[in-house]
């Protein structure tokens, strides 16, 4: 039994999740620049509700910058595991066909490492952009 089907499950399945992931983080960035540009600082009567406010869906992005490294390498080792079943089908495979496998096997984990690159600026960008409003706030009221 071959599982030749297998191998557009990981890359359509893992990929597409991590760029799936990726759009999601980029529209939460966007979301929270404009909220950051836009919020008031004097509408906020303490510390606690505004840092709520600013640190709204920072924690997606946070996951995302934490785990799409780990599901690249989801994809990697399937992808390398799918490559070995497939050598032990075919003895007669040469060396070119087994590192195009293990080569298309890696894409996974480059993704997901610029996935979890690009969450991560992101990620601390926003933080700092929440800090420096909240000190604001705070020099603000004295």
């Amino acid at each position: 039994m071959q599982f030749e089907w297998l191998s557009p499950v990981i890359d359509f399945g893992i990929i597409g999740l991590l760029i799936t992931l990726n759009v999601i983080v980029v529209a939460v960035v966007l979301e929270r620049a404009f909220f950051y540009r836009s919020v008031e600082l004097k509408s906020f009567t303490n510390i606690k509700s505004l840092e709520l406010e600013l640190t709204k869906r920072l924690v997606l992005v946070a996951s995302v910058a934490a785990n799409a490294p780990y599901i690249g390498l989801l994809g990697t080792v399937l992808g390398i595991m799918l490559t070995f079943y497939n050598m032990n089908l075919d003895a007669s495979a040469d060396a070119s066909k087994i590192m195009v496998g293990l080569a298309l096997a890696l894409k996974a984990t480059a993704v997901g490492l610029i996935v979890a690159l690009i969450s991560v600026v992101c990620y601390n960008l926003l933080l700092r952009r929440a800090k420096v409003l909240m000190l604001r706030w705070e020099i603000a009221r004295g």
